[in-house]
């Protein structure tokens, strides 16, 4: 099975602040990879260098077999990347938002975006200014799901949506990674872990290490981050 998403020894720092220090990894096509760690543990600035959002200091990334260099806006148009703040101006309709996000990489995601938005009830009629957190939350999903990649990256997804909302938005993962693609989720929340991913790795200060299964309890969990401390 080939790597989708191939990182060797990413350091970024900033300046005297900590970023992330030697980061490697690999996620196979087909994986649902659980990217686990506190806030401000590295992974956001993770993600962003994999995107080319952030200029790294050494190291290299792949993706889909793409440098994420030199490739950026390729990257870009083949990723469906959800940020952990879902920003968006204020004053548009949802139904424009999502349009635009299509039009951006060239495409015509009508049919997608519209079973997207009825399977998590979005209302498309609203304005962003209208909406609540997990329902912004909601906008944004739909922006990264519709036009089908082959590799998803959610930061922090679930933050506002309710459980039913969470429930769904991880049968839509499912069902899309059984149809090829490949799934990053950036989270704390170690249920979500445990319960949808595959594989699954820790960051604390800065520094990765992979698990050796997903499915681990609070306590070890608490154990972990115990010892790295010592």
């Amino acid at each position: 099975m080939e790597n989708v998403v191939e990182i060797r020894n990413l350091t970024k720092s900033y300046g005297k602040n900590r970023g992330v220090i030697d980061v490697s990894l690999d996620i196979k096509q087909g994986d649902i990879f659980g990217f686990l760690g506190p806030n401000g543990a590295g992974k956001s600035t993770t993600i962003r260098s994999m995107l080319g959002f952030l200029k790294i200091n050494s190291g290299g990334i792949k993706i889909l077999e793409m440098d994420s260099v030199k490739d950026h806006e390729r990257i870009l148009k083949e990723v469906g990347y959800m940020p952990s703040e879902a920003w968006f101006y204020d004053s548009m309709r949802v139904s424009d938002v999502i349009k635009y996000a299509a039009q951006v990489r060239g495409l015509d995601c009508t049919d997608e975006a519209r079973k997207l938005c009825e399977r998590l009830k979005v209302d498309t009629t609203k304005r962003i200014k209208e909406l609540s957190l997990g329902n912004r939350k909601k906008v944004s999903i739909v922006c990264a799901m519709q036009h089908r990649p082959k590799l998803f990256i959610f930061d922090e997804p679930t933050g506002g949506l309710d459980p039913l909302m969470q429930k769904k938005f991880f049968e839509l993962i499912n069902e899309y990674v059984e149809q090829g693609a490949t799934c990053l989720l950036s989270t704390h929340v170690l249920s979500e872990v445990d319960k949808y991913c595959k594989n699954a790795a820790i960051m604390r200060e800065g520094r990765l290490s992979m698990l050796d299964s997903p499915h681990i309890d609070d306590e070890t969990f608490l154990k972990f981050y115990e010892e790295e401390e010592e």
